[in-house]
């Protein structure tokens, strides 16, 4: 099995675009958060910029499931990448001229957002088009991807650290434009057209996605402890920034390294999932490590050496790494494949929705309170959501086998599908 994944070369050109992009993104994760509270002093302003490409994220999630139902996956992930590129050169090229005003910043991140969306649903639904419905197989290929997502952590944010010491945050950003370009050109050149499933009219719109999802109870716990445990997320990842400036002399390598400690965590979990899940149950795996991701976050709090913070945040990643290719995994799967678009479009919209509620509180909270109070408010959000995902774990594996099928669709080996070969 792992050689037959491993060997399809449209996987492989996915996941070269996928590092290649990524890696920009997270340079730029890091470079505009910085270019924003250096310029301006303002952790609100920052957060308020990012909440802007959440917002976009959100508000054309129902867009980017109309592209994704009309030209299918692999279209809808050269369109957006073809597009954020040129709009990422607009933010240096205005700087550098004297004309960006911090709303146009905000509108430009806002439009970002809003083309991210439908590439994130195209991005997921094109690997069971192209490998089949085998839990195993999209898992070891989710585990893949979700590594390559990590090893850019290890990529975007220590080489953003450097290079904006040399030659600074708006520079970086055309970086991250020429990343898209290259992964325009390798899904162009290596990723075949995949038919996608037709979808009826009742199978298309926002509200077909939430009814589905409130049938099945375990994507139902798991949308809730996901979408608020994400807002968490989004409040830690805007807090690094500040957490440097106030404990470790605003050396921006430190916020690389704690990315880059989140990448190397999560890319060892990856690695050990890969070959976990031909062993091991996802359910189970899931219900048995989820709350490893959240613990550790808790020391966070304290004032710890710069190096302790680095650890903390690695071994909360490598327990996300363990159990997020399955997760994802089964979510795709149980979603009928006529729906996916649809489902997938609408957890992204909710997922999105819910984003600026951790950036645009995270910036009030850290210039009012600091970031010992927004790191406590995080770790237990977050522990008591992965509480919840491990228990709807349980829950569906004590299940009636037939409900699970009925939910999921049976397994369908990758040897009864034709698969794209070298």
């Amino acid at each position: 099995m792992d050689a037959g994944v491993l060997r399809i070369r449209p996987l492989r050109a996915l996941l070269a675009a996928e590092v290649v992009s990524t890696t920009g993104a997270q340079m730029t994760w890091i470079a505009l958060p910085w270019f924003i509270l250096t310029t301006s002093g303002s952790a609100t302003r920052m957060s308020v910029v990012l909440a802007a490409e959440a917002a976009g994220l959100a508000l054309f999630g129902l867009l980017g499931l109309r592209l994704l139902n009309r030209v299918g996956a692999r279209r809808t992930m050269i369109i957006c990448d073809a597009a954020r590129g040129p709009l990422m050169l607009v933010i240096p090229g205005l700087h550098w001229s004297g004309g960006l005003s911090f709303g146009v910043l905000t509108a430009v991140a806002f439009c970002i957002g809003a083309l991210t969306a439908p590439h994130f649903s195209a991005q997921r639904i094109i690997i069971p088009e192209l490998l089949g419905e085998d839990e195993g197989v999209v898992s070891q290929a989710s585990a893949l991807f979700q590594g390559a997502q990590r090893t850019t952590l290890l990529l975007g944010p220590p080489v953003a650290g450097v290079l904006i010491g040399v030659i600074g945050a708006p520079a970086v950003l055309l970086i991250d434009a020429a990343t898209y370009v290259v992964s325009v050109a390798l899904v162009v050149l290596f990723v075949p057209a995949t038919k996608p499933v037709e979808a009826g009219e009742e199978d298309r719109g926002l509200r077909a996605g939430l009814r589905w999802i409130s049938g099945e109870p375990l994507i139902r716990a798991w949308r809730f402890a996901l979408v608020v445990g994400d807002i968490a997320w989004q409040a830690i990842f805007i807090a690094f920034p500040v957490l440097v400036v106030a404990r470790y002399d605003a050396d921006a390598w430190i916020v690389g390294a704690l990315f880059a400690a989140f990448g190397v965590g999560a890319v060892l979990g990856n690695t050990i999932a890969y070959r976990l899940v031909k062993r091991l149950d996802g359910l189970s795996l899931i219900a048995r490590v989820a709350l490893g991701q959240a613990l550790p976050l808790w020391l966070l709090v304290a004032e710890v050496p710069a190096w302790a913070a680095v650890a903390v945040v690695g071994a909360s990643g490598f327990a996300n790494g363990l159990i997020n290719p399955s997760l994802h995994a089964i979510i795709l799967l149980r979603i009928p494949p006529a729906l996916r678009p649809t489902v997938l479009s609408s957890l992204m919209t909710l997922h999105a929705l819910s984003m600026p509620i951790g950036i645009l509180g995270a910036g009030p909270l850290l210039d009012a309170f600091g970031v010992e109070l927004v790191f406590a408010l995080c770790a237990a959000i977050q522990t008591a959501m992965m509480a919840l995902v491990a228990l709807a774990a349980l829950r569906a594996r004590s299940s009636p086998q037939s409900d699970v099928e009925r939910a999921a669709g049976r397994r369908r080996p990758l040897a009864r599908r034709k698969v794209m070969t070298p």
